[in-house]
């Protein structure tokens, strides 16, 4: 193989099963936004420190800028696209919106990838928890008060 050979890669992205023909050096955020169509899953800054590009593989959150499209191949990969499938926001995205915590908005789907990957594993986390967890997710608007506010109300929903 080289570089200029497309390499096939079949993955789930938001509970379809799908496939793609990229190059080997090609970016799973440019995959995902280009190839998919998916453009909430957002560049920011190209080297894993913004989160901006978070996304859910095989349920843990990565971020997509850092990962190479074929690293993909028989996984399973969930986008802020997938957190909604139905058109409806579910209860982390309504009580974001309720609280205030969106702003500016780059930001908030790579929170909510990482606050979803909280809840599913810790349904009722603590302050810290929280903040631990969505740490990888730089926001430049919110202080993360009402972020983090969000996320421990659609936590208790969950009760």
């Amino acid at each position: 193989m080289t570089m200029t050979e497309d390499v096939k890669v079949k993955f789930k992205l938001n509970g379809r099963r799908v496939e793609a023909s990229v190059k080997p050096n090609r970016l799973l955020v440019d995959m995902i936004r280009e190839d998919f169509g998916l453009t909430g899953t957002k560049i920011g800054c190209g080297m894993g420190e913004c989160g901006a590009c978070t996304v859910l593989l095989d349920g843990k959150p990565a971020a997509s800028c850092l990962i190479l499209a074929v690293q993909a191949n028989g996984k399973t990969i969930e986008t802020i696209e997938g957190a909604s499938p139905n058109g409806r926001m579910n209860s982390l995205q309504e009580a974001m919106v309720k609280e205030g915590a969106v702003q500016c908005g780059f930001c908030t789907p790579g929170i909510i990838m990482s606050a979803t990957a909280l809840l599913r594993e810790n349904p009722h986390p603590t302050e810290e928890e929280i903040r631990t967890a969505i740490s990888g997710n730089l926001c430049r608007c919110t202080g993360y008060q009402k972020i983090v506010k969000a996320i421990k109300k659609a936590s208790k929903k969950s009760e």
